[in-house]
């Protein structure tokens, strides 16, 4: 009976946490924004970039980085933040239908696209049969990862697999018969020293001093692994989410990503802004 009881209390104790919880978030002044980010350059872009723009509209903005990609959205969703930004698109979708969470995006950010880096080899030429070639090992950058191959000529997907969704059960033909190796995402910086090739998220790669410049190719980064900024779904049309959303859209931003950021892939809005500066 003690233990029923004990449960009992620990659930309306939980149950009451959380709504006072709610309830600081709701009565907080919208003015006091609280952003998370993975720590690196989603977070300078923030610091250097947003942050100032906001902050020169009176907000008080505070950036809170995490190490991993789980707490941002709970920690959103619960009302901890007011936006956070680190994911893309296909994730955010996954995520949020996982585990019921009502979030959207708001707006895309410059991204560091996943490419191929080399300590043994110069040129993408050099491969050769037995070659190592290290990949993610999580479902949505080992997709990139194998379509990438796949437009080498390095292995061969099978037909009408979802570029998306593509795993190496879905490798029909390895053409250069390299050995794939699947590592997680942050350790592949590392694996450098041990394979002949390895596949490096943008933001890993600049975390571990390797400069995107000096990547073998790049991926040409698909619309869907663009990363964003999201933001509870009933916030989206908050005057708060307006003005994130325009400071990302601003030249000042702009001349920001071009100065600190300028290998990362520009978003459509900005690619239109200079197409259109060009034009004048």
């Amino acid at each position: 009976m003690s233990r029923l009881f004990s449960t009992r209390r620990n659930l309306i104790l939980g149950a009451l946490a959380l709504a006072f919880a709610a309830g600081n978030a709701a009565a907080k002044d919208p003015k006091e924004l609280v952003i998370g980010t993975s720590a690196g350059k989603y977070a300078d872009q923030l610091k250097i970039g947003i942050k100032p723009i906001l902050e020169k509209q009176g907000y008080k903005v505070k950036i809170v980085e995490f190490n991993d990609y789980v707490q941002p959205n709970f920690a959103l969703a619960e009302g901890s933040l007011d936006a956070n930004v680190f994911q893309h698109i296909v994730y955010l979708n996954k995520f949020a239908t996982e585990h019921k969470l009502a979030l959207s995006p708001l707006i895309t950010i410059p991204t560091a696209a996943i490419a191929i880096y080399s300590r043994k080899h110069k040129s993408l030429n050099e491969v050769k049969e037995g070659s190592t070639v290290a990949m993610p090992n999580d479902p949505t950058n080992q997709a990139r990862a194998l379509v990438l191959l796949d437009q080498l000529g390095w292995i061969k997907l099978r037909a009408g697999v979802d570029p998306l969704r593509a795993s190496e059960r879905d490798v029909a033909t390895n053409i250069k018969k390299v050995k794939l190796i699947a590592l997680e995402a942050a350790q592949l910086p590392r694996s450098l020293q041990d394979t002949d090739y390895s596949f490096i998220n943008g933001n890993y790669a600049e975390a571990s001093g390797i400069s995107l410049a000096e990547a073998l190719i790049t991926e040409k980064i698909s619309p869907s692994y663009i990363n964003l900024v999201a933001v509870r779904t009933a916030d989206k049309d908050k005057q708060f989410a307006k003005d994130i959303a325009a400071a990302y859209r601003s030249r000042e931003f702009l001349d920001i990503t071009n100065k600190y950021f300028k290998n990362y892939s520009k978003t459509d809005y900005q690619q239109a802004m200079e197409a259109a500066a060009v034009k004048k």
